[in-house]
């Protein structure tokens, strides 16, 4: 029933004339009331009060430790082990930890949602975000688009003054820059590839620890490269104190550089502050890896050069009395002539002009020289050529030579084929034009070792080694490029190795041996890493390969050691996956870093 005025109705001729009227009554208030009963609310439309309802609902927190990003994801779905990883961070980490996950696993992701988490819950507002000059564009693309986080690249020195700025560490720590970056107080800096922050004289080091900052993550694959000493350092910037100072740690957990003690102990100070995830710790769906390796044979003026440049390196190795250390040019040499004469033709002048007029090794390289002029194809790129044409998709071509490299662009575009460059000494502009051309007119890129780094290629799943590096861990590098999380496709990769060259070896060692190429790289670093602590063999697996070249005698015996090298890293092998299934294998460094 609608509510009425009083003395109302018939009872008003009751009352006294002098009884004054309301003054709701006089304005018509009740009148409107009834009006806004009949349309279904007192004070406002239902459909607005619903929205507002269901607004204030969406705020509400039902546990402290939920995630309230995840309602603001615009185009991304963590994983499980992404979001677990954000949880531990904000809830036992309390936003300051080292994110070590293996390559490809999705570091960048989980350093979004961090931010994003504490974006909504309002304790950031001012972020600065730093990492390779290659991966600025990158940053600020995933930040926007997935995660809705209003980021802008540094251009201008006014860029600084934005709330969530991505910038080039190199271009940061540099005046004026620094000096206005210094004045900021920041509530999270995030450093992506911090392995290059290992060392504290460094000025990437010292410039870290200038900044001002509530909250910070540091992104690397690698927190251990060289000694433990590194990881005492990233995390000193995190949290000083944590393993104690620099004696207290290296008499508390170190045996020596790589070699720790006390494992348990330091696996559980490791445990809160960084967090490794590691492609074989669980349901993680990778496509598969379908490996051919090409064999071509050469042109006899190519293997004319080949034998020529062995014969040369030997002899200089032999005058140098096996001094490897003194030869890396040479040795250099000895990689290029599998690759591309190009490669092979910029190093002989460069030796020749290092070289005293009278010296008689001019006449040596002179004569390598005028082989090559005799050298009319590649072999390799026409094998290159007959791959790609029979393919209808993308291709990343991967070579460790900038003369290769040019090489191939002019090669392809003589046959009509659209091929683009990447390279570590391009600037980010022209970076990113490169992989944005193609990812949509060229179907062919063709990439150095220093231009891949950092860069994601997901859309892309054929990929040509057209030259092997000689250490595992970067051909797994290459492949993590293109074989990651996100990648929908079978990744196909093909090995180009020339046969009768120490390439033909090499893959025979990568594949046959140690069966690489299906191996996840959590398996390889151990492997390379075992294989470096034993005191038998060469500390580094290239400069094995090296020795082996020049010492050999003929081929038969060259063949024979590079088996000998393949048996040592498969008893590795053999030993560590004996050692999981027993889980009662030898703790090592490997072990302690992943938890």
């Amino acid at each position: 029933m609608h509510p009425h005025p009083p003395n109302s109705g018939d009872n008003s001729a009751n009352c006294s004339s002098t009884t004054p009227v309301p003054i709701a009554f006089q304005n018509g208030w009740y009148e409107d009331l009834d009006n806004r009963l009949n349309k279904g609310g007192p004070w406002d439309d239902w459909n607005l009060f619903n929205l507002a309802s269901q607004a204030e609902s969406a705020t509400l927190v039902t546990s402290f430790e939920e995630m309230l990003c995840m309602k603001h994801l615009q185009s991304v779905t963590p994983l499980p082990h992404q979001t677990e990883t954000a949880r531990k961070v904000l809830f036992e980490m309390r936003g300051r930890a080292i994110l070590a996950d293996e390559v490809g696993l999705g570091k960048t992701i989980e350093a979004g949602l961090i931010l994003k988490e504490y974006f909504v819950r309002g304790l950031v507002r001012k972020a600065l975000i730093l990492v390779p000059a290659s991966l600025v564009l990158q940053w600020v693309r995933e930040l926007n688009q997935k995660f809705g986080i209003p980021a802008v690249a540094q251009k201008k020195e006014h860029s600084w003054h934005n709330d969530v700025v991505v910038a080039s560490i190199d271009t940061a720590k540099r005046d004026p820059h620094r000096d206005i970056l210094f004045k900021n107080e920041y509530d999270m800096v995030i450093v992506d590839e911090a392995h290059k922050l290992k060392n504290k004289k460094t000025t990437n080091y010292q410039f870290m620890l200038g900044l001002r900052k509530k909250y910070c993550l540091l992104l690397t694959a690698t927190p251990v490269q060289n000694d433990l000493s590194e990881l005492f350092n990233l995390i000193s910037l995190l949290k000083p104190g944590q393993l104690g100072g620099q004696n207290d740690f290296a008499s508390n957990f170190v045996v020596d550089k790589r070699v720790p003690k006390n494992e348990e102990q330091l696996k559980g100070a490791l445990s809160k502050i960084m967090i490794r995830n590691r492609r074989g710790d669980g349901e993680l769906d990778f496509t598969k890896r379908i490996v051919k390796n090409i064999h071509v044979e050469l042109s006899p003026e190519e293997k004319k050069l080949y034998d020529g440049v062995t014969s040369f390196v030997k002899d200089q190795y032999q005058a140098a009395g096996g001094d490897i250390s003194s030869m890396l040019s040479l040795v250099t040499l000895q990689r290029e002539v599998c690759s591309s004469r190009d490669a092979v033709f910029v190093t002989l002048v460069n030796l020749s002009k290092k070289l005293a007029p009278d010296s008689p090794l001019r006449d040596k390289i002179w004569e390598l020289v005028d082989i090559i002029r005799t050298i009319t194809a590649n072999s390799k790129a026409e094998k290159a050529m007959e791959l790609i044409s029979g393919m209808e998709d993308k291709v990343i071509i991967f070579t460790e030579y900038r003369a290769t490299q040019e090489y191939l662009l002019k090669y392809l575009k003589d046959r009509g084929m659209i091929a683009v460059p990447y390279r570590g000494g391009m600037n980010r502009g022209k970076k990113d034009w490169m992989m944005d051309l193609f990812r949509g007119r060229a179907q062919v890129m063709i990439a150095t070792e220093a231009g891949g780094e950092g860069i994601n290629l997901q859309f892309c799943h054929h990929m040509i080694n057209f030259d092997l590096p000689w250490n595992p861990m970067r051909v797994e590098q290459r492949i993590g490029r293109v074989h990651r999380l996100g990648q929908k496709n079978d990744v196909k990769i093909y090995n180009l190795s020339t046969k009768g060259t120490i390439e033909e070896h090499i893959l025979h060692l990568l594949h046959e041996k140690i069966n690489m190429f299906e191996m996840v790289i959590g398996q390889l670093d151990v492997i390379l890493e075992r294989f470096e602590k034993n005191g038998a063999l060469e500390k580094n697996i290239e400069k094995s390969i090296y020795k082996i070249i020049l010492e050999s005698a003929n081929e038969e015996e060259l063949a024979s050691r590079v088996e000998s090298l393949g048996q040592s890293l498969n008893s590795i092998q053999a030993e560590l996956t004996q050692n999981e299934q027993n889980q009662d294998g030898e703790s090592d460094l490997k072990q302690i870093l992943g938890g």
